[in-house]
Formats: C-alpha cells, structure tokens, sequence
C-alpha cells in the first residue's frame, strides 16, 4: 500500500499510548480543545485496552475538553506514515518508524503523581495538566509551521 502525500492544510497529529484509553485520549482531546479544528487530531494505542479511563474522562472534562466518545484502537499503519507528528506518551509505548513516514516521533514523558504516592483524582489532574501544558506548545509548534 503506498501512502499519498497529505493535501490537506492542516497539520495532523497521532497521540499514542501502550492501552489508548488514558493518555493518548487525554491528549487527543485537549489538541481539540485548544486547535478548534486547526489541527487533524489521532490516538491509538500499541496493545489497545477495551474501555476509556473513566477518571481521565472526568478529569478532561472539567477543562471543557471531551474524550467520551474516544475508543481504543490500533495504530493504523497508513495513518502512521501520513501525519507530521506522532506523540508516544510515556514509556510503556514504543513505536517504530515506518520508511518514508511524512512526519517525525517524539516520546512525552509525562509526569507519574504516583511515583510521589499521589492517586486518584489528584494523580490524573495532575497528568491531565502535564499533557495540557505540552499540547498548547505544540499546537503553537505545529499551527506556526502551516503559517509561516
């Protein structure tokens, strides 16, 4: 299968997590929030779970994003190779570049409240905050790319 050049405009993005039910929707989510279809916005995950974390739900939605209608799903190989960026959200997630990808790989390693003993509602406030903060930067990054 060859892959075609993007036509389109906007830039695109593929947030990516081990499960595709936490992290990657997070940030799929928030990259809508703030791009208000400025952006073509993606998630999956590398071995993908079967529901959403609903306390990532609730967390996103109270910063006025919504991820409820997000589902784990595989990374599509085609969808791969045409967007500019793939976003690899923490470490349990790897993912290989595929010859003659259109965009560029990069891992966030977001923060783990966790590790300080922080859980629950808390935890995943604080990790939505991480990857809130990260996604406007690079929606800046990537809006400023099509208008420069």
């Amino acid at each position: 299968m060859t892959t075609e050049p993007r036509s389109s405009s906007r830039p695109s993005v593929l947030f990516v997590c081990a499960k595709n039910g936490g992290k990657s929707q997070m940030a799929a989510a928030l990259m809508e929030h703030h791009a208000g279809g400025t952006v073509e916005v993606h998630s999956a995950g590398t071995k993908p779970g079967e529901t959403l974390n609903a306390l990532s739900a609730e967390v996103v939605a109270e910063s006025g994003a919504d991820m409820s209608a997000g589902r784990p799903k595989p990374i599509d190989p085609g969808l791969l190779a045409r967007v500019d960026r793939v976003v690899v959200l923490g470490g349990e997630a790897e993912v290989e570049p595929l010859e003659g990808m259109a965009g560029t790989i990069e891992t966030w390693h977001t923060d783990e409240p966790s590790a300080r003993r922080i859980e629950g509602v808390e935890r995943m406030r604080l990790v939505r905050d991480d990857i809130d903060a990260r996604v406007r930067v690079l929606l800046a990054e990537l809006t400023a790319t099509r208008t420069s």
